[in-house]
């Protein structure tokens, strides 16, 4: 739990130059916080194995729930399987079912996700005002256009959008960093969540531009 929610609050800090200079803390202050925690303590909950300990908390995860949907109008069901780098820019309207989505997902206010979607996949940019209904199935470095219903599947490195969206262009969403497990020093057991880089064609930029000087 506190992995996937260390990588969704730098996730945010890296979409905003201010929350990036002044640390995590700064997160911490915005409203859409609140239903992230929610949902990771909740989803993790869910898991629990011990009895009575897992109803207590799940008590206290309903309650947080609840308020969270009054406060905030964020609604993210505990079932869902959600990975790492999660962001909400915007509030209120936002409805999420039990759904598998992937890495990197960002979610504008007023997106509808409704049960019963066949998998999201990584990187996935929601705009404001998104629906995503029925057994589609969405691929990885998709943008859904704002105010956009998807209906049925799309591939992978696309923007869709129209109601229904039909109209579909290629190039999607740029690949962002990848949280993977890292390996620290300190001895064995000592991993935690951090973002890498996506591999592009100029990594070797910088040892020509070196080896250029050089001479």
């Amino acid at each position: 739990m506190f992995d996937n929610l260390i990588a969704d609050l730098r996730a945010a800090q890296e979409d905003r130059v201010l929350e990036k200079s002044m640390g995590l803390w700064r997160v911490f202050l915005r409203m859409e916080t609140p239903a992230i925690v929610c949902y990771r303590f909740g989803h993790w909950v869910a898991g629990m194995k011990t009895p009575v300990i897992r109803q207590l908390l799940g008590i206290v995860a309903g309650v947080f729930q609840r308020l969270v949907q009054i406060f905030v109008g964020v609604y993210i069901s505990s079932d869902a399987e959600i990975g790492p780098g999660l962001v909400i820019h915007t509030p209120y309207g936002i409805i999420v079912g039990p759904n598998k989505i992937g890495a990197n997902c960002t979610i504008q206010n007023g997106v509808v996700i409704a049960a019963g979607t066949r998998g999201i996949g990584e990187n996935v940019y929601f705009g404001s005002g998104a629906k995503v209904m029925g057994g589609a199935k969405i691929g990885n470095n998709v943008v859904v256009a704002a105010n956009s219903l998807v209906l049925t599947d799309v591939p992978d490195n696309m923007t869709v959008l129209g109601v229904p969206a039909r109209i579909r262009i290629p190039g999607g969403r740029p690949k962002r960093f990848k949280w993977q497990t890292v390996k620290q020093e300190g001895g064995p057991g000592a991993n935690s969540k951090e973002p890498v880089a996506p591999q592009n064609g100029n990594q070797h930029s910088q040892p020509q531009a070196e080896s250029a000087k050089a001479r």
